[in-house]
């Protein structure tokens, strides 16, 4: 049986920007499936990548290549098709389109041209980080990635040490030890810091601390996977965890568990409920 298409916008087709997951396939939307199902195109910034999720999705659609380097050339081709009444869905590796992801040139592009945008909610690794970070969740600033030389990453960090919003921060392995440095020397070596990896995954993580102490911090755990850096804005505070003395325990050894040492693991959940460290050895040890 032939698949219906999408209902068009009068004669020309209609660009979706459909959001993909950023771990856990189980985060795909009934909508999204639907969606890609339906379109006549998926514009994708990896075939090979997504190919993967339509397989799993059991989605046949045909795709076509559209990241940073062909902007350029697909820009006409994909307002042609979307012109000529044509469906597109556009996706990028993990998450929403146009957050630190190809999307925004074609979004604009198709605005200009008077053809539908329809966006898909769904998820966003900056936001799946904030509301689990204990961080202040608003006010809060997107930035995405810092700079990459370290110059200009310093003057980027400068322009924001005064920012009081909540900042959410994109980085990858290679540079999370540098980036964090960085933060510690233009920022108060105080200011409340989570980095967050793995998320949705089977391994997500959440590492709470200060920027004066988090790299050391950073040594009990694996370097894997993208990061989200959740910064509290000037003289942000992170507010303190309630918990009894029966779960900062509890916690504690859930950390050792996992392979931190277990004065790390005490200093670390000593900040989050924000009690003195040398309290909460006490407690751990029933001193």
């Amino acid at each position: 049986m032939e698949t219906q298409k999408i209902d068009q916008h009068g004669s020309k087709g209609t660009l979706y920007l459909v959001p993909t997951p950023i771990g856990n396939l189980e985060d795909m939307t009934f909508r999204a499936v639907k969606t890609l199902k339906n379109v006549d195109l998926i514009a994708a910034e990896d075939t090979r990548n997504t190919q993967k999720l339509l397989n799993h999705f059991e989605i046949d659609t045909k795709q076509i290549s559209f990241h940073e380097h062909n902007t350029q050339q697909r820009l006409p081709q994909l307002l042609e098709k979307l012109q000529s009444g044509q469906s597109i869905a556009q996706v990028s590796d993990a998450g929403m389109p146009s957050i630190s992801d190809p999307g925004k040139e074609l979004v604009a592009a198709c605005i200009s041209a008077d053809i539908p945008v329809v966006p898909l909610p769904g998820p966003n690794a900056g936001l799946t980080a904030l509301i689990a970070s204990g961080i202040e969740p608003q006010p809060f600033l997107f930035y995405g990635f810092l700079p990459r030389k370290k110059s200009e990453q310093r003057q980027a960090l400068q322009n924001l040490k005064n920012e009081t919003a909540t900042m959410i921060f994109y980085e990858s392995p290679f540079r999370i030890e540098d980036t964090l440095q960085n933060m510690a020397q233009v920022f108060e070596s105080k200011r409340q810091v989570v980095v967050a990896r793995e998320l949705t995954k089977k391994f997500e993580e959440f590492i709470r601390s200060d920027l004066g102490s988090i790299n050391e911090e950073l040594t009990q755990h694996v370097l894997k996977g993208e990061f989200v850096l959740i910064v509290a804005g000037a003289d942000g505070e992170m507010a303190p965890v309630q918990l009894s003395d029966a779960q900062i325990i509890a916690a504690i050894q859930a950390e050792i568990d996992r392979g931190v040492q277990p004065n790390v693991a005490i200093k670390t959940i000593a900040k989050q409920v924000g009690r003195k460290k040398q309290v909460i050895y006490n407690l751990f040890h029933q001193i």
